[in-house]
C-alpha cells in the first residue's frame, strides 16, 4: 500500500514538475524582452550588494575592431600556459601553418589560480544569440560571444589591480610569443607596396639553428647567451636609464665561419621575428624610415655584408665626362651614412621597443667608425676559424661521438691550419644512411693535411717570387751601373782625345 502510494506521489511530482517547466518556458515568451533585462538586471544588483566578491570580465571582441581583443587573447595564453592543465574540460584548436594544436579552456569550465595568498578564479562563458537573431549571408561567421570572467574577493582587489593583472598580461604576451608561428620578412621594392605602405614580405620562419648546434668556443658563446638573456629582461632597466629598448650586433668574421647562423640561433633563443633587410632595394632615407615603422616588436632587423650593399662613406661621386640618364638615377639608391645612423639610433629608433639590430661582414675594417662604434653595435662578435672545440660540436652533430683517437691529430691541425666551420661540417657530413665515424674523421684529417701542404706551398712559392724579384731587382741594378760606367768611359774617352788635338 505504502509502495503504490510513493509511486503514486512521484508520478504526481513529475508531472507538476514538468507542467512548472512548461509554464515558465510559456512566460519567458510572453514576458517583454525589456522587462526580462530589467528583472535581470535588479536580480544582479542585489546579488552583488549581498555577494562580498567582485567580477572583472574580459570580452572576446573589441568594441573598436572587429576581431579579437588583445586582452581577451592574452588572458587565453595566459590561462592555457598556467592553469589548462588543471581545467577537465579544453578546447583544442590549429592554426594555419602551425606544427601542433594549442589548448585552451572549453566554455562554462572554471579554474583556480593562486597569487600571493589570493585564489583568482577564472570562469569561461558563452552568449549564444536569440533564435530571432537575422542569419547573415556568411555561413563561417558566428555571432556568439565568449568572455572570460575572473572572480575575487573585495578584500583582494588592490592585489588584483596593481599586481596580478600586470602579471597576466606580461606572462600572456611571453606565452603568446613562445607559441606564435615566427616569421621572415624581406622589403619590397617601393613600386610593390600597397595602399597601406606595407613594404614587406614573408614566409614561415623555419631555420633549426639553436646555441647548442652552434660551433663556437663555448666561453664566448656563454658571453653572447647572457647578454641576450639581460636585453630580454632589462625593459625596466633601459627605460631607468633613459634608452631605448635595442640592442645592436656586429658579426665579423671570413665567410663560412656561420653569421648566418649564429642570427638564426639568436631568433630562437629570443623568439623573434627576422627582417632580411636589403638596402640595395631601398631608395631614400625616408624609405628606409617607413621600413622601420612597419617592423614588429620583438624582432631581429638584419643587414648582411653591409659594406657591400651601399657605398655609406657620404663621399661624392666624382662627375664623370659622361652623363648617366635620369632613369638611372632614379632606380640608385640614394640611401645616405646619416639614414643609417638614424636608422640604428635616431629618435625613430625609440619607436616600439625589444629590437636586435644585427649588421654582417667580411671585412670590418672597411666600415665607417660611426657606423659600428659602441652604442649602435653594443656588441662586435668575431666568428673566426673552427677551433677544436668548435669541431667536438660539430662531430657531436653530425656523427654522434664526444671522445676518438682521431681527436689528437685533428687539434694539432686545427692549431695549425685555418678551416671554417662550414668546410668541417662539410667533411663531416654523412654519405650514407650508415655512419662511419672512422672514414669521415679520417676524410677530416686528409684534407686539413692538404691543407697544410698547400699553405706550405704557397709560402714557398711567395718566397720564390720574392727572391726572383730581388735577383731582378739586383740585375736591373747591375746593368744601369755597368751602363754608368760605359758612359764614364765614354767621357774619359772623349775628354782625352780632345787634349790630344789641342
Amino acid at each position: 500500500m505504502l509502495s503504490i502510494m510513493s509511486e503514486g506521489w512521484a508520478a504526481g511530482m513529475l508531472t507538476s514538475l514538468a507542467s512548472l517547466l512548461f509554464l515558465w518556458s510559456m512566460l519567458q515568451q510572453c514576458v517583454p524582452s525589456m522587462l526580462k533585462e530589467y528583472l535581470d538586471t535588479l536580480t544582479t544588483r542585489i546579488v552583488d550588494a549581498i555577494s562580498p566578491y567582485d567580477t572583472i570580465t574580459i570580452d572576446e571582441k573589441d568594441p573598436d575592431f572587429f576581431g579579437r581583443s588583445e586582452a581577451y587573447l592574452t588572458t587565453e595564453a595566459y590561462l592555457s600556459a598556467t592553469c589548462a592543465s588543471r581545467a577537465r574540460s579544453l578546447r583544442a584548436t590549429l592554426d594555419i601553418d602551425d606544427d601542433r594544436m594549442s589548448l585552451s579552456m572549453d566554455d562554462y569550465e572554471a579554474v583556480v589560480d593562486e597569487f600571493h595568498g589570493a585564489n583568482m578564479c577564472w570562469n569561461k562563458s558563452k552568449v549564444v544569440p536569440h533564435a530571432t537573431t537575422i542569419i547573415t549571408e556568411r555561413p563561417g561567421r558566428t555571432d556568439e560571444r565568449r568572455m572570460y570572467r575572473l572572480t575575487f574577493h573585495r578584500r583582494h582587489r588592490g592585489l588584483v589591480e596593481d599586481r596580478y593583472l600586470p602579471h597576466v598580461l606580461a606572462e600572456g604576451r611571453e606565452a603568446m610569443a613562445r607559441n606564435r608561428q615566427r616569421s621572415l620578412y624581406t622589403n619590397k621594392p617601393k613600386d610593390d607596396w600597397s595602399g597601406d605602405y606595407d613594404g614587406w614580405s614573408s614566409v614561415k620562419f623555419e631555420h633549426p639553428s639553436t646555441f647548442a648546434t652552434l660551433a663556437m668556443d663555448p666561453g664566448r658563446k656563454q658571453e653572447i647567451l647572457d647578454d641576450l638573456e639581460m636585453f630580454h629582461d632589462g625593459k625596466d632597466f633601459y627605460a631607468s636609464v633613459g634608452k631605448a629598448w635595442k640592442r645592436g650586433y656586429l658579426l665579423f668574421g671570413p665567410p663560412g665561419t656561420g653569421k648566418s647562423t649564429m642570427i638564426a640561433a639568436i631568433a630562437n633563443f629570443l623568439h623573434y621575428d627576422v627582417y632580411d633587410l636589403e638596402l640595395t632595394a631601398v631608395k631614400s632615407n625616408s624609405e628606409l624610415r617607413r621600413l622601420f615603422i612597419d617592423t614588429k616588436d620583438k624582432s631581429i632587423i638584419v643587414i648582411e655584408d653591409i659594406d657591400c650593399s651601399i657605398d655609406l662613406t657620404g663621399k661624392r661621386k666624382k662627375k664623370g665626362k659622361t652623363k648617366k640618364k635620369k632613369k638611372d638615377d632614379d632606380n640608385e639608391s640614394k640611401v645616405t651614412l646619416s639614414g643609417v645612423l638614424n636608422f640604428i639610433d635616431g629618435l625613430w629608433s625609440g619607436c616600439g621597443g625589444e629590437r636586435v639590430i644585427v649588421f654582417t661582414t667580411n671585412h670590418k675594417e672597411n666600415l665607417d667608425p660611426a657606423l659600428i662604434r659602441r652604442g649602435r653595435m653594443d656588441m662586435h662578435i668575431e666568428m673566426s676559424y673552427c677551433c677544436f672545440e668548435s669541431f667536438k660540436v660539430l662531430a657531436k652533430n653530425y656523427l654522434g661521438v664526444t671522445e676518438h683517437n682521431l681527436f689528437t691529430e685533428i687539434q694539432q691541425l686545427l692549431g695549425e691550419v685555418n678551416m671554417s666551420p662550414a668546410d668541417v661540417a662539410e667533411n663531416l657530413m654523412p654519405r650514407s644512411k650508415k655512419k662511419d665515424v672512422d672514414a669521415y674523421l679520417g676524410r677530416l684529417v686528409t684534407a686539413l693535411k692538404e691543407k697544410a701542404v698547400a699553405g706550405d706551398k704557397g709560402e714557398e712559392d711567395e718566397e720564390d717570387s720574392s727572391d726572383e724579384d730581388e735577383e731582378e731587382e739586383g740585375g736591373m741594378k747591375n746593368d744601369n751601373s755597368n751602363k754608368d760606367e760605359a758612359e764614364d768611359g765614354s767621357k774619359k774617352d772623349s775628354n782625352s782625345n780632345s787634349a790630344d788635338k789641342k
